[in-house]
């Protein structure tokens, strides 16, 4: 009896028990639950997993589709980690450097201090050993990374008064996002604190907050901090190029058939790529809109580049004596970042730099 006939004449069911109708196994319905660390107001970076979801459903025929849940809605913002080790989620979107409490290891698959941008963090996860590293030291917690998207360099923050040195971060209230950066900011005598981006307005009108840094114009110009802090510095040298990531539980994934994997693998790429190329296009609209605001742009001063420079090579320096496995992926991030700035001494920076001084 061939196939076809037998399906007609025992039905579906007999020939699920009989175990010769792999094809129709494969079809299964998926349901996962996604868990993000950001709300949905942040339409870039949610925005991300929304393209994350709505292109597994679309290459899947509407076969596997996840829920999305933002920060809160079944967790803490900072609970989702945890969550994939037990298994209550299968998909967690994050900024990774947020668990460096867990261990500053984490940071890597984020953002370091004077680390690489986006296009670098992109090169030396999928074409060097970023993603090779970050997943043999995410296995300890059970899960897989992928690329969620990349702010780009992030802007320096928002200040109530002018840096014009160094020595004017001491004793300064600021409010800052986890990872490495803290420690570096405490060795230039920053206080750091911290509290909901809902709550920092209101501590800048106060004064009970000098200054805080977030993201970039886009963002920045939604929470209205140029109205309390009206000094936008930059660059972000803590932040050269944020990556957000997914963290995809590894028994979930192991569940998969082969069609699902390769439809998880190519929507993540889907997603990152579109927001990343949001906020390039974004940004130069947001920060036109907060000059004509009289929001005042500046540069940090070189000294202040060059003693965060030197408190995050200590942060570095200390980190590696007691990990070695840190010193590990950090060496190979630096001979990487070596390399690109060298290829883009030749390339990209010459020319942008020729550009940004001639009239279009």
């Amino acid at each position: 009896m061939d196939r076809r006939s037998l399906i007609k004449q025992a039905g579906i069911a007999g020939v699920l028990a009989a175990g010769v109708a792999p094809a129709v196994h494969a079809q299964a319905a998926v349901r996962w639950r996604l868990a993000s660390s950001f709300p949905k107001s942040l339409d870039t970076i949610f925005g991300s997993a929304e393209m994350f979801a709505r292109t597994v459903k679309a290459l899947s025929g509407g076969k596997f589709e996840i829920s999305l849940h933002a920060a809160g809605e079944l967790m803490p913002a900072f609970g989702v980690v945890d969550a994939l080790q037990n298994g209550t989620i299968e998909v967690a979107q994050t900024a990774p450097y947020y668990f460096t409490g867990k261990d500053a290891i984490f940071a890597f698959a984020c953002a370091v201090p004077f680390g690489l941008t986006a296009r670098q963090m992109d090169a030396w996860m999928d074409h060097g050993n970023g993603r090779k590293l970050m997943d043999a030291f995410f296995a300890n917690y059970n899960f897989k990374s992928y690329s969620a998207g990349n702010t780009g360099t992030q802007m320096g923050g928002w200040y109530r008064k002018e840096i014009k040195s160094a020595a004017d971060l001491k004793g300064l209230k600021m409010r800052m996002g986890g990872g490495l950066f803290g420690e570096a900011m405490a060795k230039l005598g920053v206080v750091a604190q911290n509290m909901p981006a809902g709550d920092v307005y209101q501590a800048l009108e106060k004064g009970t907050l000098d200054a805080t840094e977030f993201v970039g114009p886009y963002d920045d110009q939604k929470l209205g901090f140029n109205k309390v802090a009206p000094y936008y510095y930059y660059p972000g040298w803590w932040e050269g190029g944020a990556e957000l990531e997914f963290f995809v539980n590894t028994k979930a994934y192991a569940a998969l058939s082969t069609e699902n994997k390769a439809i998880v693998d190519a929507a993540t790429k889907i997603a990152a790529r579109d927001m990343t190329s949001k906020y390039d296009a974004f940004n130069p609209i947001a920060l036109k809109k907060l000059v004509a605001d009289k929001t005042q742009l500046k540069p940090f001063p070189k000294d202040v580049m060059d003693a965060g420079f030197k408190a995050s090579m200590e942060v570095f320096a200390e980190h590696e004596a007691k990990s070695a496995e840190f010193k590990k992926i950090h060496q190979d991030m630096r001979a990487f970042q070596r390399d690109q700035l060298l290829w883009e001494r030749f390339s990209e920076f010459r020319y942008n730099s020729y550009m940004t001084s001639v009239k279009l």
